[in-house]
């Protein structure tokens, strides 16, 4: 059975305090895999790294880092089977929504890969004369991306390939329920070519490597996906340190079944 540390740096690495847990296949109860279990001292590792490779993340051209996200989806592409499998095995989804979850995370790298080449803006003309107006753009620099268990794949890819099409390096707490699949994902952006310390995963619990997270000062900025009471809090804490704040919260997916409905349409979408 496979052993996951941390990934700090282009490495998988002990944690701190050498604390693992493991993650189960929710049908059968079996053990998928263990990780490492990080704390607060492995936030400030991976942000550190995260801050070193940021200058030359920055600096690397969009269409180049396009083409590393275009790799990507080709890389999931050629395994989307194995990590469909994946997702069913370790967050419950059935098998046709785990590959299901796996293409939506080729079609976003394929989508964004192409930003590369279109980080465009606008710029209001100067209403003086003789006056020009300039808009300079630029990443914002380390973000902290905090993910959930039910779209293992895709939500990750959606929060991890927005921030780095922009030249922003990445502090990223995935779900405790699903590391096995964020870890692979970090596996296949590596195999893309992705350069050490751009993006850093850090497995843990909430309440200590999401609040270090939006509390480092190091983060800039916080992208969350979760419930409308962590939201909250989390608003809260990043609003107090200026930082910006990305969040998607307490989603739910209700379904309205009218008389005509086609009701094994219904039953399947459910």
């Amino acid at each position: 059975m496979r052993e996951y540390g941390l990934f700090v740096n282009g490495e998988w690495c002990k944690s701190a305090a050498g604390k693992t847990f493991m993650t189960k296949n929710p049908a059968n109860g079996e053990t998928l895999a263990f990780f490492a279990q990080g704390n607060r001292a492995d936030v400030d590792r991976a942000a550190a790294a995260a801050l070193r490779a940021f200058p030359d993340w920055k600096n690397f051209p969009p269409p180049k880092r396009g083409e590393i996200l275009l790799r990507t989806a080709a890389f999931l592409r050629r395994r989307k089977d194995e990590l469909g499998e994946m997702v069913t095995k370790e967050m419950g989804k059935v098998l046709a929504e785990g590959k299901g979850d796996v293409q939506e995370a080729i079609d976003f790298f394929e989508y964004i890969a192409g930003e590369g080449r279109r980080l465009l803006g606008e710029t209001t003309p100067s209403e003086l004369p003789n006056k020009i107006c300039l808009t300079l753009r630029q990443p914002i620099g380390v973000v902290g991306c905090i993910t959930p268990w039910n779209f293992p794949i895709a939500v990750p890819s959606w929060k991890l390939g927005a921030a780095l099409i922009a030249g922003n390096t990445i502090v990223f707490k995935p779900a405790s329920l699903t590391p096995l699949c964020a870890a692979t994902l970090i596996e296949v952006l590596e195999e893309a070519g992705l350069p050490p310390g751009v993006v850093n995963m850090v497995a843990g619990t909430a309440e200590e490597v999401g609040d270090a997270i939006v509390r480092h000062p190091k983060i800039r900025s916080i992208s969350f996906t979760g419930g409308l009471a962590a939201g909250k809090d989390i608003y809260a804490r990043a609003a107090s340190m200026r930082k910006r704040v990305g969040l998607e919260l307490g989603g739910k997916n209700p379904q309205i079944i009218m008389d005509d409905a086609d009701i094994d349409l219904a039953v399947e979408g459910a």
